[in-house]
């Protein structure tokens, strides 16, 4: 659900951080991995500036504190589940205090590529205590919008391998050994992600996209949600925000959103 209300941390959040000046937004793209996360990052950057705003975007493990530790740490296929956790959250803890919250003071628009909602579903999968999970994220701030660009893994599964020219050994879930070969674990595992996210979309009110569309079509309906969103501070800021001609909010792609599935596996 997305909303142009002021900004709020989910628990305690960081400390020393007045949130009334945080003017900005920030929009979450949620989604498994190889569902074109970053492909629409890409276009939304692109469209947003050419309408004026000053947008700065990030994703997972780009931390400057870290991001390079993770990356180094999964170069020998040795790292631990928990070890890995705490990893993206010192990333995400980094991150959002010397990168998202800076832009959102400044009135950008931030755009993740993730958040620590994939973290959550990466480590339920794995098998770590959800409730200990989203304890560990409670200093996060709470996005503006979160939309998850849902398919099912056979959707996925040709975009990986024709894409990316094979499955990825994390992405897989290879770590703990969920199937005999790369295919079978990378199916198993992204399921159980897939669950992990669904179970988390009414708790966190995900924006539900459906992904199994062209990434045009897909691409045409986050920017009419953001859109709203956008209007929606133009107005609050003073100047009445302009309406479509109804001609063209009729023309609006309709928005096809999947069953949000209930239970998260073990």
């Amino acid at each position: 659900m997305a909303t142009d209300s002021p900004l709020t941390f989910y628990d305690d959040g960081l400390t020393g951080v007045d949130v009334s000046a945080l003017c900005g937004k920030l929009i979450v793209i949620e989604g498994p991995d190889g569902v074109g996360r970053s492909t629409q990052i890409s276009m939304l950057r692109t469209w947003l500036e050419h309408q004026g705003h000053a947008v700065m975007d990030t994703g997972m493990a780009r931390s400057a504190l870290v991001g390079k530790t993770i990356k180094q740490a999964k170069q020998g296929n040795t790292l631990g589940p928990l070890t890995l956790n705490l990893f993206y959250a010192t990333d995400i803890a980094d991150r959002l205090e010397n990168e998202i919250l800076p832009a959102l003071r400044a009135g950008f628009v931030v755009l993740t590529d993730r958040y620590f909602f994939s973290s959550i579903a990466r480590a339920v999968a794995r098998g770590s205590d959800p409730v200990w999970i989203r304890a560990v994220f409670g200093f996060a701030l709470r996005p503006h919008a979160i939309f998850y660009l849902r398919c099912e893994v056979q959707d996925l599964l040709p975009r990986v391998v024709y894409a990316r020219g094979g499955f990825d050994y994390w992405e897989s879930g290879m770590d703990v050994r969920m199937g005999k070969d790369l295919y079978e674990s990378f199916v198993r595992y992204q399921n159980r992600v897939i669950r992990a996210l669904d179970a988390m979309a009414p708790r966190y009110h995900f924006e539900i996209i459906d992904a199994t569309r062209a990434p045009e079509k897909v691409f045409a309906d986050l920017k009419r949600r953001i859109g709203k969103l956008l209007a929606g501070k133009k107005k609050k800021a003073g100047g009445k925000a302009r309406r479509k001609p109804a001609a063209l909010e009729a023309a609006a792609p309709a928005v096809v959103e999947e069953p949000v599935v209930a239970a998260v596996e073990a």
